[in-house]
């Protein structure tokens, strides 16, 4: 099969297609992303999601917060059975019998998974981030790291300048799309009594006291706060965009695809800030087809070359 360079046997092929299934049914803007890398990558891919979900669905379950920290630590000792090559093909967990296959096929920074359940254990504890400095390490923790892990599976392409870099890139990637899925998210994450933005940048727009009503809060600034969340989260998608040129075609096509979802969902949050505040904020399918067409061309990766000649991104 495409992509597939190493004999796989049927427990582990079960394993990952267990994995597929889980990131085709839970994460629909990945999913689509990943469709347009080789096999082999595709499946690696799909364990590193399952493995995050599981971690992601301890912290938003409705245990008991002493509960979650024992199941996040059991998901802690189960990475470090998968770091020290103990999780058989036969296990009965085919998350881990997909992932510690796939850190055997690729160079996966595992100790980005640790810093996954860091963030999420920040989560648990219900802790709110003053300035943008401490929202940036929690988003580090729970999307740069996912970058980070993203790359030990794409690689870059050999002799590539500025591959030194990459990492710090994928990092930076990740942290745009996660402050899009927090500014997308703020009436849900309120719901749930979480509030991520930085507690500095909501005084500063009179929006202190949050967003639990499908309008703004009284006497606030919400299309200027929103505006100033999206203006951070373009530098940061400009910085990370660097890394498109360092990776082959198809990887280089996975990530604009995913990349420019999320820059879409943006400028549609720009347009109608308090559409947030309404409901979901999302794109329809032949969007996300265009984008993924351009990705998988060229298009975006030439673009952002060119601009990094120039000295432009």
């Amino acid at each position: 099969m495409e992509g597939q360079t190493t004999y796989t046997s049927a427990p582990v092929q079960a394993a990952y297609s267990y994995c597929e299934a889980v990131t085709g049914q839970q994460a629909r803007n990945f999913a689509y992303g990943i469709r347009l890398l080789p096999y082999a990558k595709r499946q690696a891919m799909s364990a590193l999601y399952a493995f995050s979900r599981r971690v992601d669905d301890i912290g938003d379950g409705a245990l008991e917060p002493e509960t979650k920290r024992t199941r996040l630590e059991g998901t802690r000792e189960l990475l470090d059975r998968i770091r020290d090559g103990a999780v058989d093909e036969d296990d009965t967990d085919p998350v881990a019998v997909a992932l510690a296959d796939a850190a055997r096929r690729f160079p996966l920074p595992l100790g980005g998974l640790d810093e996954l359940i860091d963030g999420v254990l920040m989560d648990v504890r219900g802790e709110h981030y003053e300035t943008w400095d401490d929202l940036r390490t929690y988003c580090r923790c729970v999307a740069g790291a996912i970058g980070r892990l993203s790359l030990g599976v794409f690689g870059t392409e050999p002799g590539v300048p500025g591959a030194d870099r990459a990492a710090e890139y994928a990092d930076t990637l990740g942290l745009a799309l996660q402050l899009t899925n927090i500014l997308r998210d703020v009436r849900e994450d309120a719901g749930n009594g979480r509030t991520y933005l930085p507690a500095d940048d909501l005084a500063k727009f009179g929006c202190s006291e949050g967003f639990h009503r499908a309008t703004p809060p009284a006497g606030s600034d919400f299309a200027g706060l929103v505006h100033y969340e999206v203006r951070r989260a373009r530098a940061l998608f400009a910085e990370g965009y660097r890394l498109l040129p360092m990776l082959d075609r198809r990887s280089g096509a996975c990530v604009a695809a995913m990349a420019g979802i999320y820059r879409r969902l943006l400028d549609r949050i720009e347009r109608d800030p308090e559409a947030v505040l309404r409901g979901r904020v999302s794109l329809p399918g032949h969007e996300k087809a265009y984008v993924a067409v351009r990705g998988l061309s060229g298009l975006d990766a030439r673009h952002i070359s060119r601009r990094t000649a120039r000295g432009r991104v």
